[in-house]
């Protein structure tokens, strides 16, 4: 069974190891479930989310088990397996694309609670899907002109035409309910963040591990204009010279530091010029649209079965879950 249920009145409930779900011929692991989103339910439980959005993760992490069992049935019948040296290049290429060495992104993987193993596995998968999705939907998939000069306007015609623009990083450490963190302890973490960028680690390790804002991509937020900048981000950033971080700027809703890469004047974006990345945007959002068809065919025409706990899980409700009038108890 996947599912212990104890007496009335005690505290937890206890999911042991067992099969969550039957896909195909292939199954879902109670223990894959769980060791998938145990970073996230992590963070949900120091947050003190409730118990039902906790159910609610799991459930959505065995959707996504099941969609990954789907791919990988695919992956087998074609043959698409992404190999170890695809696999180093792409950690390689995420380093690279944020500005950190290889020891730094594992340090930030094992930070979040995630294994290297689970991480390489989540790239080989990843890869895989691409691969399968490329072959079976990308080529059938074309981008015309029309729909490059709607985007391209849409977004360009009121580009300033001249002026400085500034490549920023940027920490940010809420307080508030939403994050369930009170101002002291917001304050606290940033003056830690702070501190340990002062001592020599790299902002974009840092932004990995704290921030709130762009964390997955080391605080980077891109090329701005200065014109598009929030006022209190102009003050700060008038004063930072190229590499350099700013103190502790001090939010309403937060706290932040503020890393100036870079600063160069602007050139308006062409349409030449903005083409290829807004051809790749528009295929990439008619593949994933794609995609989402493909897939929910793909779940219609075959076999699965949600068991136990997971099966009540995918009701969303706390009647399903626990049963009328009790409060949910998760372990």
């Amino acid at each position: 069974m996947a599912v212990l249920a104890v007496a009335p009145g005690a505290a937890d409930e206890l999911l042991v190891d067992g099969i969550a779900a039957q896909v195909g011929s292939d199954v879902v692991l109670v223990s894959e479930v769980l060791r998938m989103i145990k970073p996230t339910e992590t963070r949900m439980r120091d947050a003190g989310v409730p118990d039902l959005e906790i159910a609610k993760l799991r459930a959505e992490g065995l959707e996504r088990m099941i969609e990954w069992r789907l791919i990988e049935q695919q992956v087998r019948k074609l043959e698409l397996y992404a190999s170890d040296e695809e696999i180093d290049a792409t950690i390689q290429g995420i380093a690279q694309e944020n500005d950190l060495s290889l020891e730094d992104l594992r340090r930030s993987v094992t930070s979040h609670g995630m294994t290297l193993p689970d991480y390489r596995a989540q790239i080989k998968r990843e890869l895989e899907r691409r691969k399968l999705v490329t072959t079976l939907i990308g080529s059938r998939i074309e981008v015309e002109d029309k729909e490059l000069k709607e985007i391209y306007d849409a977004r360009f015609s009121g580009q300033p035409r001249e002026g400085e623009v500034v490549h920023l990083r940027q920490i940010m450490i809420g307080f508030g309910e939403e994050v369930g963190r009170d101002q002291k302890t917001a304050r606290t973490r940033a003056d830690a963040s702070a501190a340990r960028i002062e001592a020599g680690e790299a902002f974009e390790v840092v932004a990995l591990d704290v921030s709130e804002v762009a964390g997955k991509k080391g605080g980077d937020l891109g090329w701005i204009h200065m014109n598009r900048l929030a006022p209190w981000m102009v003050d700060v950033v008038k004063r930072l010279g190229p590499g350099e971080v700013s103190a502790v700027v001090d939010l309403p809703v937060g706290y932040c530091l503020l890393k100036l890469v870079e600063r160069k004047q602007y050139e308006p974006v062409s349409f030449e010029a903005a083409k290829p990345e807004l051809e790749r945007e528009l295929f990439e959002r008619h593949l994933a649209r794609e995609y989402e068809d493909w897939m929910a065919k793909l779940r219609k025409r075959t076999y699965v079965e949600r068991r136990g706990y997971f099966a009540a899980a995918t009701q969303m409700g706390p009647s399903a879950l626990f049963g009328s009038g009790d409060e949910p108890q998760i372990p």
